[in-house]
């Protein structure tokens, strides 16, 4: 670790209030100044950096930002240099050289010179590259001693120690700064990587999938051949009096109907499989960093609710769990809004995910003991703003109150409850659910009530005569 790294920036300032974080500032740039007046460089030492810092910013391009780091030793101090990078754990690779050196190896690995800690061998000093160790997980491997290259400087034979310590400083700001070039080099490679998997989604998994639909409306025309089959059959039979064979027929029937029932089982899932996937892989989505809304007017109950019902009705029934409509809301009363129907859904699935996995015993107000989840919706007058409803949607699973000091805590990314570790999971879906939902311009919470833990988002009720 540098003299100066700056790693005393703990995570536990992400949680300073405004008035915190400016004081915290305050403090840590008067102790730079403390720093600076202790060093006592002179005015072209200081030169020097704010040279570099300059240039670093103008030049593009790996090499040239070489030759900055390399020319500022030679013009300003008369100082040859040359610059090692570390591309594996082990193995050093000349960057570039202000002299035509030929003994010079292109490639080199840890060494007595190379090393964790400045190193003077005759009149040359080797200054270690420190990387910020803040953000070394974002390298694409993590470096030995958080070093990531080396500073070769001669002739240095008669270098003050005070001399010594401006080039380690000036070192620390090389190591920073290519840091955060090879962040950025590696980001626009994960860029590039990204468009060139969107375009094979699309080809390999989108088109693909189109063709189940094909696939499945022949099987359905059989089914439906098999079913007039059927009938025929039976007409046939019905004058017989042989036993056998009108057993056979009914027995022909019953399976025709099993094969459609489990036909529409299959069908149903896929038509939910193709939304989620047609939904999470939107080209836009990849193309803009960022979840892209297609906004459509739908039938809540029909279009959205009651497919994740149906989906979620056999993993309710194998854990004992009732699911019932909140009293006060009627199925039979259309709602239509103006939403991502897929996103939207997954927002369901993620809240029936939960309640499979979380609901515990509990008592409703009647008196009724077991686990049981509801489902509801109700029409909130003017909640944003005057003639500006809104919608609340919820899902309630009985069982204790979540331990909780901010209700909202739940919807942070990797949050998990205390006293929800028995079960698997990333603590991701209900951050998904809260993403999606602000993605709508609408709210997301969690409370504790008489029925068990409600877990409710809100939404603007638009619908497409409003827009």
């Amino acid at each position: 670790m540098t003299p100066d790294d700056p790693t005393i920036a703990d995570e536990k300032y992400t949680c300073f209030s405004d008035e915190e974080r400016l004081d915290y500032m305050e403090e840590r740039i008067r102790e730079k100044l403390e720093d600076y007046d202790g060093y006592d460089f002179s005015m072209r030492q200081v030169r020097a950096l704010s040279i570099f810092f300059d240039l670093a910013q103008e030049m593009r391009g790996r090499d040239m930002f070489y030759a900055v780091c390399m020319m500022i030793p030679r013009v300003l101090f008369d100082l040859e240099s040359r610059i090692y990078i570390l591309e594996e754990e082990d193995t050093f690779v000349l960057g570039g050289t202000t002299t035509d050196d030929c003994y010079l190896e292109p490639t080199r690995t840890w060494d007595d010179e190379l090393t964790d800690h400045v190193v003077r061998s005759k009149d040359t000093l080797y200054i270690p590259i420190f990387c910020n160790p803040k953000y070394v997980e974002m390298l694409p491997f993590e470096p030995p001693h958080n070093i990531i290259g080396n500073f070769v400087i001669r002739p240095c034979g008669s270098l003050a120690g005070h001399d010594q310590l401006f080039l380690e400083k000036y070192v620390n700001r090389i190591g920073f700064q290519l840091h955060h070039r090879i962040i950025r080099a590696r980001n626009r490679e994960h860029i590039q990587f990204i468009k060139s998997m969107v375009q094979d989604i699309g080809h390999n998994v989108i088109v693909p999938n189109m063709f189940f639909k094909l696939y499945f409306n022949r099987l359905k025309r059989q089914i439906e051949d098999l079913h007039v089959s059927t009938e025929r059959v039976l007409t046939m039979m019905s004058g017989s009096d042989d036993a056998d064979w009108i057993r056979e027929g009914n027995q022909l029937a019953r399976t025709a109907s099993a094969i459609e029932a489990q036909y529409q089982e299959i069908y149903s899932h896929y038509e939910i499989t193709s939304m989620f996937l047609e939904t999470l892989l939107r080209r836009r989505h990849f193309e803009e960093g960022r979840y892209v809304l297609q906004k459509h007017e739908v039938n809540l109950f029909t279009s959205v609710l009651r497919p994740q019902l149906e989906r979620y009705s056999q993993s309710f029934e194998e854990r004992g769990i009732e699911v019932s409509v909140a009293d006060g809301t009627s199925q039979d009363q259309m709602v239509r809004l103006v939403m991502d129907r897929g996103l939207i859904a997954q927002v369901y699935a993620n809240f029936f995910s939960n309640a499979v996995k979380y609901t515990e015993e509990g008592e409703l107000p009647d008196g009724r003991t077991g686990k049981f989840v509801s489902y509801g919706w109700q029409i909130l007058k003017d909640f944003f703003a005057k003639d500006h409803p809104a919608i609340k949607l919820w899902v309630t699973s009985s069982g204790p109150p979540l331990e909780l000091e901010d209700p909202l805590k739940v919807f942070q990314p990797g949050f998990r409850a205390g006293n929800v570790a028995r079960e698997s999971g990333t603590g991701r879906g209900l951050y998904f659910v809260r993403q999606v939902v602000e993605l709508h311009d609408g709210t997301v919470g969690y409370r504790h009530n008489e029925f068990g833990n409600e877990f409710y988002f809100i939404l603007p009720f638009e619908q497409e005569e409003e827009r």
